[in-house]
């Protein structure tokens, strides 16, 4: 399965890899999805990790931090969106949505109520965490 999965949610399994999120990461580390992510998307992943309450708060280091962009550069794949969309009130939403076109995404994984209420755009579902691990383990019989 081709997904995005918002920055929210992969701060979330960063700085809680044994929560509810976490397995997202484990699984693709285990190359389990295809993850789908543009240069913008990363640009925001990593400036918020770097955040010092981010940072001091979950005591996040700079080999975490090296370590998931070694995770993505391994096992995601970087498009370039060469179109905008402006569906979303919220412009870094909308990034989310055109990484996911540009990446022939099924589906955005998100805790955003702004992207979880549109429920599907060109094809593309917008679900939650806990249905996105659901369809993993559907596919793998689990």
């Amino acid at each position: 399965m081709r997904a995005v999965v918002d920055t929210n949610i992969l701060i979330r399994a960063v700085i809680k890899p044994g929560g509810t999120v976490g397995p997202i990461l484990r699984r693709l580390a285990r190359a389990e999805f295809e993850l789908i992510y543009s240069r913008a998307l990363l640009d925001e992943l990593l400036e918020k990790l770097a955040l010092p309450r981010l940072r001091d708060k979950y005591s996040l280091t700079d080999e975490t931090i090296a370590d998931l962009v070694a995770l993505l550069a391994l096992r995601a794949e970087l498009v370039a969106p060469d179109f905008v969309v402006t569906v979303c009130r919220d412009p870094e939403d909308n990034q989310v949505i055109e990484a996911a076109l540009a990446g022939r995404a099924a589906c955005i994984v998100t805790g955003d109520e702004d992207l979880l209420t549109l429920d599907q755009y060109e094809g593309i579902d917008f679900i939650a965490p806990r249905e996105f691990i659901a369809r993993l383990d559907a596919e793998q019989g689990i």
